[in-house]
């Protein structure tokens, strides 16, 4: 009677474990990182981002001339002006260089901001036709093939060359 009960529940643990392998969903692969870079709009985006960058730069490096100018005028002069007008000019030059740090860090902010702001459509434009070649082609799941993404094998389906055809490049 036990051999019986060891070999009914053997049974079934075969029957389940072949229905399962036998009800595995369709996976297929994407760099999605690759696909955005190629993404004609991500380039606009980019190229907008680094030009605004520039801009910042220069911005920061103008002031940062007028602080280091200032601070060597200062230094000549100090031995000609008393002790409280060259107390006076070290407070004004921490101030200008607090004023500087604060622009750095606005500038960042606004990067951020324009970066989110333009990257957002691009993104939502690239899962939307992942999801539309994923669906037609009958795959239950799609995963980021980028290195350190969590995949160890990539044997399934590349959908990088469909969703670009998909795109429209």
């Amino acid at each position: 009677m036990k051999q019986v009960k060891q070999i009914v529940v053997v049974l079934l643990l075969f029957v389940a474990t072949t229905s399962f392998v036998n009800a595995q969903s369709k996976v297929a692969h994407i760099d999605v990182t690759q696909l955005l870079s190629a993404m004609p709009e991500m380039k606009a985006a980019e190229a907008e981002l680094k030009k605004l960058q520039e801009t910042y730069n220069a911005d920061i490096q103008a002031s940062m001339t007028e602080l280091r100018n200032k601070f060597t005028q200062y230094q000549n002069e100090a031995g000609a002006k008393s002790k409280e007008e060259n107390d006076k000019r070290a407070v004004e030059l921490q101030g200008f260089e607090k004023n500087i740090g604060e622009a750095q860090q606005a500038a960042q902010q606004e990067f951020q901001k324009k970066q989110a702001e333009l990257f957002a459509p691009i993104s939502e434009k690239a899962k939307t036709a992942i999801e539309k070649v994923a669906a037609a082609q009958g795959f239950d799941y799609v995963i980021d093939a980028q290195a350190g993404g969590g995949l160890i094998v990539a044997k399934g389906k590349d959908l990088l060359a469909d969703v670009k055809k998909q795109l429209g490049f």
